[in-house]
């Protein structure tokens, strides 16, 4: 029986509908706070090294990130699928949904990772000065070298995640995060001295252990035959198409909402190496945050999915609605510690004066920017549980497209706010992603429920 949602909604108390979302939660906000650590080990190593390699990291990251969430979005069908399918009281069915994501999370990997290798020319055609060009360029290679087995890892953690295992992730994570701490270390500095480029290359060495010890656990864990990890691949045409169906647009949806911050980071490269590094600190502090969002959202959609499979129309809105209230009240809870605590937060980055006057003022406004992003981060995660995925899609458009990127553009440049501008303009778009999918989702939670 599966943990999200094994009774009718309208069955259960409010209380039990946050105590089971928190419960599967809790270790995925680990686990992908875990891939966000990583990051910001890599962020505040680089800065510790040079504002220069902080730079030159912070602006491969932009196309690097690009790739990696279309591919995560690619492969998003695994895990809405599975929970489905598990809410439905098919388990035998989900191991071979894995084993299609594997063979899709490869191809896809391969494929992005030949495109990251002209990293150097990629950054000289967004216009990009050519000395962080050839910088972010050599980084760019050595992220081009770990896309396969994050992707493959992704796959995993979302099979897991859709029959409700999602600690595992979240134990790989912590020592991944130990591994990845050790290889920057000897290859950022003595003897290598590689800075961002060494840093880059621990984390695509660290990618590796990551797949194959999430994957060892699939094949060993004990209820693998219950799941059928190891069944014949039988009608798994059928399941490619469902996965398809649903990977192509979430990816779309992906590419659609990082296109907003790919565009504010390209901006910000064009303000100088200072300002992009202080722009740097600001979105990895955000994100790193933000991973309490997508554990909330992952659940949300794991639970709605549930609620779909059973055709359980009351749990599908308390699950929806349950998560967004979370979100808000942990954001809101976060605002006095970045008002409180944003010059300190910026120094743990970087001793750079010129950066830290920049980066500052910036976390004092991401508190606000991160309660409307986990609010439609959630909402996101609710619509696509219920694969209501082309909703998304057009919210997207118009938040991030229509509003977002030329108002990050207007306010930064024209109007000379720098790196504020860039962060009002995120603001305003991720607000009016918010409002529309709530909006969304209360209609969809009145229908009548359809498996997908």
């Amino acid at each position: 029986m599966s943990l999200a949602g094994a009774a009718s909604g309208a069955d259960l108390p409010l209380r039990e509908h946050v105590l089971r979302t928190l419960r599967l939660a809790g270790p995925v906000m680990l686990a992908r706070a875990g891939l966000l650590v990583m990051v910001s080990v890599d962020t505040i190593m680089c800065g510790r090294v040079a504002a220069q390699e902080l730079a030159f990291y912070g602006i491969a990251l932009a196309p690097h990130l690009a790739f990696l969430l279309v591919g995560i979005g690619l492969l998003m069908g695994t895990v809405v699928v599975t929970a489905q399918t598990d809410g439905a009281g098919r388990p035998a069915e989900c191991g071979r949904i894995w084993r299609l994501g594997l063979v899709n999370a490869a191809a896809f990997g391969s494929l992005f990772g030949l495109l990251l290798l002209p990293g150097a020319s990629i950054l000289l055609a967004l216009g990009q000065a050519p000395e962080i060009s050839r910088g972010g360029g050599a980084v760019l290679v050595m992220f081009a070298l770990g896309m396969p087995p994050i992707l493959m890892f992704s796959a995993t953690t979302f099979f897991l995640e859709g029959i409700g295992r999602s600690a595992p992730g979240m134990v790989v994570m912590a020592i991944a995060n130990l591994l990845n701490f050790g290889l920057n270390y000897a290859l950022m500095f003595e003897p290598w001295q590689l800075g961002a480029t060494g840093a880059a290359l621990a984390t695509s060495i660290t990618r590796w252990f990551m797949f194959l010890a999430l994957a060892g656990y699939v094949l060993a864990m004990r209820e693998r035959d219950r799941y059928g990890v190891r069944a014949p691949m039988t009608g798994h045409w059928h399941l490619q198409r469902k996965l398809a169906r649903l990977g192509w647009p979430i990816a779309l949806s992906f590419g659609l909402e990082n296109g907003a911050f790919f565009a504010a980071a390209t901006f910000a490269g064009w303000l100088g190496a200072v300002p992009l590094a202080a722009y740097q600190i600001v979105l990895n502090v955000m994100a790193l945050i933000y991973m309490l969002a997508i554990g909330l959202a992952t659940a949300t959609a794991v639970r709605v999915g549930n609620a779909v499979g059973r055709r359980d129309r009351a749990g599908l809105a308390r699950a929806g609605w349950v998560g967004l209230g979370l979100g808000i009240v942990m954001m809101l809870c976060l605002i006095p510690l970045l008002y409180g605590s944003s010059g300190a937060i910026a120094r743990i980055y970087t001793a750079d004066t010129a950066v830290v006057a920049i980066a500052a003022p910036g976390l004092v406004l991401a508190a606000w920017i991160l309660v409307a992003d986990a609010s439609q981060g959630i909402m996101t995660g609710a619509l696509r549980g219920a694969a209501d995925i082309w909703a998304c899609i057009g919210v997207q458009f118009i938040s991030f497209w229509l509003i977002s990127i030329p108002l990050c553009y207007l306010l930064a440049h024209p109007l000379e706010l720098g790196i504020a501008g860039l962060l009002w303009g995120l603001f305003v778009g991720l607000l009016a992603a918010a409002l529309l999918l709530a909006w969304r989702f209360k209609a969809l939670a009145a229908r009548e429920v359809r498996p997908f």
